[in-house]
């Protein structure tokens, strides 16, 4: 099993959004940069994530699983751009900021950290595990 960080601004659609739609789980869409398209097409199913509140809040909130592989983005109308479908699984405890993750030495090489930027990442193993233990998992 691998490790992935989806980034969402919760005015669009949130921890609870995505809790809502159940086990159905709701496609990722609406992404439109490569490197997060690519990460997207090396998830398999089972894959955890987390699922995380940008903007003003700058917190994972919640863990998420693939259920549908790499497939055409139904809203793109442009082959290049692919998407997976994912379901809530569970909320963290306690949310885990930005901050708290910078201040952390052992998260120092996650990419949530280098390139806060990017919506769709990989995480590893070791940081998984850490960021869960953070959020009271």
């Amino acid at each position: 099993m691998a490790y992935w960080l989806f980034k969402s601004e919760p005015n669009t659609w949130s921890w609870d959004d995505q809790v809502a739609r159940g086990d159905a789980g709701e496609e990722w869409d609406g992404v439109r940069n490569y490197q997060a398209r690519n990460n997207m097409r090396a998830m398999r199913l089972g894959d955890r994530g987390f699922f995380y509140h940008s903007l003003s809040e700058k917190a994972v909130v919640g863990i998420v699983e693939v259920i549908a592989e790499a497939h055409p983005d139904s809203k793109a109308g442009d082959p290049r751009w692919e998407c997976v479908d994912i379901k809530a699984v569970q909320p963290l405890p306690r949310p885990v900021t930005l901050e708290m993750c910078k201040a952390e030495p052992r998260l120092a090489g996650m990419v949530l950290v280098n390139n806060s930027r990017l919506s769709v990442q990989p995480v590893t193993d070791e940081e998984w595990r850490i960021v869960c233990e953070m959020g009271g998992l």
